[in-house]
């Protein structure tokens, strides 16, 4: 008949000393009591009343869904989604914890975060996430030997710099044009850092595009059915979108557009799938 209450935002080093988890360390705790008191599920509240197709805000036809797969919500969350933290839903995953996500502000049934939900294959696309944080970084006329992507990528991993897409194109002359993204906090210090590694490797030019935004469609559904890519495209080309980079995982598409067409991309997206409320299911 105890109310526990934790601080879920502070912890110690192994030093004892101390410290703050960081962004998502409240969800996290949460998530890591609930597995280790072996709880029937774990109730995360929120400013939001859950899960939903798209971000309200920029689509007004977005659905809350009643549920959603761990790995439907990794996906989500490493594409911008701020519901959930990574971290959290990777502990909940590992150890096999059911999540709700509810509203501090309203009885909201909320939305689950479950291992798989019922008839899970008849949903293709789940959701589309919108990330506007996202920089581009070329090299331009890379040498075609083996060695030049290490020395580029090494570099960035030993300075602690998260890279996301990477597009390597076939040149001609024997060079050929690397591409990656990155989160925009990173942009300027990656910058110094690719120029660096361009006069070393003896490439041609870095170009730079400070602002972009990567639009992304997840769906565990993906694994067993073909056309999302094209499906996803047409709905851009619709509006005149172009694309300038695309990556593809096993139940995630995603592709780089300019950052002022963004709202426009995710509306058109989100509509050639039928996500929204209105759309037949």
């Amino acid at each position: 008949g105890k109310i526990v209450i934790v601080a879920g935002f502070q912890g110690v080093t192994g030093e004892q000393e101390i410290t703050t988890l960081g962004r998502g360390g409240s969800d996290t705790t949460a998530v890591a009591l609930a597995a280790a008191l072996e709880a029937e599920r774990c109730d995360i509240f929120t400013d939001v009343d859950g899960v939903y197709t798209a971000d309200p805000k920029i689509v007004p036809g977005a659905r809350r869904l009643d549920s959603i797969t761990y790995d439907e919500m990794l996906e989500m969350a490493s594409l911008g989604a701020q519901v959930l933290h990574g971290r959290s839903v990777e502990l909940a995953k590992n150890y096999q914890v059911p999540l709700r996500v509810l509203s501090s502000f309203n009885n909201s049934a909320g939305t689950m975060v479950v291992q798989e939900y019922q008839n899970m294959e008849n949903f293709i696309v789940r959701a589309v996430a919108l990330d506007r944080g996202q920089a581009k970084i070329s090299l331009i006329g890379v040498p075609d030997k083996p060695g030049m992507a290490a020395a580029l990528f090494t570099k960035l991993g030993d300075a602690d710099v998260p890279v996301d897409m990477i597009i390597q194109n076939i040149g001609s002359d024997g060079r050929n044009d690397i591409s990656f993204t990155v989160n925009l906090e990173d942009f300027r210090r990656t910058e110094v850092m690719a120029r660096e590694v361009c006069g070393e490797i003896g490439a041609l030019e870095v170009q730079t595009v400070p602002r972009v935004a990567k639009l992304s469609v997840v769906g565990v559904g993906m694994k067993t059915h073909s056309g999302v890519a094209g499906k996803m495209f047409r709905a851009m080309a619709s509006e005149a979108i172009s694309i300038q980079t695309i990556s593809t995982s096993e139940i995630c598409v995603s592709c780089l557009i300019d950052l002022d067409r963004a709202d426009d991309a995710l509306r058109a997206v989100h509509k050639e799938f039928g996500l929204s409320e209105s759309d037949e299911q």
